[in-house]
């Protein structure tokens, strides 16, 4: 896990996202953040190994049980991110309004290629959720579902 797509992707000097480096919490840190970029979207970040893995939920992120979400995999995000809110300026990669939408933290149930299992204690959405590989959409490497379990 290498924060070098991030990094490529953004112009720090005009965009106050943070930088970032690795670096482990203390907590495995969760986060979603509704991300108001061309799209409106929400942004699911799940720590690991000292970065946020990443993926882009193209709807309302699922309460319920039996309510699947499709989850786009993006570049992994510094750990900072899951704190950062506020508005990247127009002309830069994701410009628009970012707000947190939920944090908290996890627990791991499970992890492997095509799936991942957390125990999620946040202040919107708690309980059990999986992210499951698809081979959905037009990039189905990076086609996964998010949902309560």
């Amino acid at each position: 896990m290498s924060l070098k797509e991030y990094k490529e992707k953004r112009k720090f000097k005009k965009t106050p996202e943070p930088k970032g480096k690795k670096e482990i919490s203390k907590k495995n840190i969760y986060c979603i953040q509704k991300h108001s970029a061309s799209h409106l979207h929400y942004d699911l970040r799940l720590e690991f190994n000292g970065v946020l893995k990443s993926w882009a939920i193209p709807k309302l992120p699922p309460k319920q049980k039996g309510l699947k979400r499709l989850a786009i995999e993006t570049e992994d995000h510094p750990i900072e991110y899951a704190f950062f809110k506020g508005v990247i300026p127009e002309g830069n990669y994701g410009a628009g309004k970012v707000e947190i939408y939920d944090k908290g933290d996890f627990e791991l149930i499970e992890k492997n290629k095509d799936t991942i299992v957390v125990k999620i204690n946040g202040n919107k959405l708690n309980g059990e959720y999986c992210l499951v590989k698809t081979n959905y959409g037009n990039k189905p490497e990076k086609s996964w579902l998010f949902f309560r379990r």
